[in-house]
């Protein structure tokens, strides 16, 4: 039975995601501070403590989060609702800005988020592979196995997503998705 206190706890828990979500765009995650989270909800680092014991523990439970939003089970991916998540992502520059400096950062040795960004790719190209089987069968027009053509679509999308960020009047991040899908060719009938 689910508690009033543990509701507030939760979005209590869910307050402090947003925040330190805001906090890493804002400074990067080397720069962002368990106080000025704690201080942007409220809290004293202290406070901060009872939900999230540990900097470390607070960034992977914000990549998590964000990872909750864009879920969709993965049976249900197919290329159409890529290019529409592309679309979604281009609507949201805080979010992709926030996600693609961790995962930058998260290439270094002993990073926090290093476990978190390595377990999240293999997942990735996994589904990744599994819609472009779905889409196109063991062969893609041109040749590829989906496992070999996955890490290039995971790529594409990863990449575009610096383009846009650093030009977004200059990279048209879903028309290139879009591009890139065409590329791909025509599934057989």
């Amino acid at each position: 039975m689910t508690t009033t206190r543990a509701i507030k706890g939760a979005e209590r828990r869910a307050e402090i995601l947003r925040a330190a979500l805001e906090v890493i765009a804002e400074r990067g995650y080397r720069g962002a501070s368990l106080s000025a989270v704690a201080e942007r909800v409220g809290l004293t680092q202290q406070g901060l403590l009872h939900y999230f014991p540990t900097k470390e523990a607070m960034l992977v439970a914000v990549l998590e989060e964000r990872d909750q939003w864009d879920a969709m089970p993965d049976s249900h991916w197919r290329l159409d609702l890529l290019a529409s998540l592309v679309d979604y992502n281009a609507m949201r520059a805080g979010i992709v800005q926030t996600f693609s400096a961790l995962l930058g950062e998260s290439v270094t040795e002993e990073h926090p988020a290093r476990e978190f960004f390595t377990g999240r790719y293999e997942n990735v190209r996994a589904n990744m592979a599994g819609v472009l089987r779905s889409e196109y069968g063991e062969r893609l027009p041109s040749g590829l196995t989906p496992e070999r053509a996955a890490p290039l679509l995971v790529a594409v999308m990863d990449g575009l997503q610096y383009q846009w960020l650093l030009a977004p009047e200059k990279v048209d991040m879903p028309g290139a998705f879009r591009d890139f899908l065409t590329l791909l060719g025509e599934k057989e009938s």
